[in-house]
C-alpha cells in the first residue's frame, strides 16, 4: 500500500496501525494525536469525529486493497490458476508487510451493522468481478466447476479466521508472525489450487 504524506495521511495511517492493534474502542482520539505529534484538535480538524475517522481508514484501506488487487489482476499470466495466485499473494502482501491490517479485519466484524456494510460496499465491486471471472474459467472449462462465491467466502473466511482467531489457531501451531502469514499464504494457494484444478 502506497504511503502519503501530509498531515491527513500520517494521521490516518497512525490511526490504521492503533486501531489494528488495540481496536476501535480502545483507541483515543488523543491517542492518535500523540503517536501523530499533533494536538487533538488537529486530528478534528482533519476528521470532525472519532466514527468519522474511523470510516476514513476502513475506505482508505478498502481502496487500497483493491488497487493491490487490480495490479496481480492485470499482471498476472493467463492461467487462471497462475492469476488466482497472483490475486491472493497481493492480497496477503499488505498484511505481511504491516501486520495491524489483519486487526482492521478483526474489528470489521465488531463494528455495528451500517459503518461495515459500508466498507464491505467498497469491497463489493471486487468480489463481483472476482466471481464473474472464475464462472466464465468454470464454464470455458479451466477451473473445476463449482459455486464461485462460496469459494470466495471460504478465501475471505481464511484470512478473516486468522484475524479473529489467533489464540484458536495458536492450538495448531500458527503463529500470527511474518512467517506465519506466509505459511498461511502459500497453504491457502496450495489448497485453492488443488479445489480448482481441472
Amino acid at each position: 500500500m502506497a504511503r502519503r504524506t501530509g498531515t491527513r495521511d500520517l494521521i490516518l495511517e497512525r490511526a490504521t496501525d492503533l486501531f489494528g492493534r488495540w481496536g476501535f474502542e480502545a483507541v483515543s482520539l488523543d491517542q492518535i494525536a500523540a503517536e501523530v505529534g499533533v494536538a487533538k484538535q488537529t486530528v478534528l480538524y482533519w476528521f470532525p469525529s472519532k466514527d468519522d475517522l474511523v470510516q476514513q481508514v476502513l475506505a482508505r484501506t478498502a481502496a487500497d486493497l483493491a488497487v493491490v488487487v487490480e495490479a496481480a489482476i492485470r499482471t498476472a499470466p493467463d492461467d487462471p490458476l497462475d492469476r488466482l495466485e497472483a490475486v491472493v499473494k497481493a492480497v496477503f502482501r499488505p498484511a505481511v508487510r504491516r501486520p495491524a491490517l489483519l486487526g482492521l479485519v478483526r474489528e470489521i466484524s465488531r463494528l455495528p451493522a451500517d459503518a461495515s456494510e459500508r466498507f464491505t460496499d467498497t469491497l463489493r465491486p471486487l468480489v463481483d468481478r472476482a466471481v464473474g471471472w472464475m464462472e466464465v474459467e468454470m464454464s470455458a472449462g479451466r477451473l473445476r466447476r463449482g459455486d464461485p462465491s462460496l469459494v470466495i467466502a471460504l478465501a475471505y473466511a481464511t484470512v478473516t479466521g486468522i484475524a479473529t482467531e489467533p489464540e484458536a489457531l495458536r492450538v495448531v501451531g500458527w503463529n500470527a508472525d511474518i512467517a506465519g502469514l506466509r505459511r498461511l499464504r502459500d497453504e491457502l494457494v496450495a489448497f485453492l489450487r488443488s479445489a480448482l484444478a481441472t
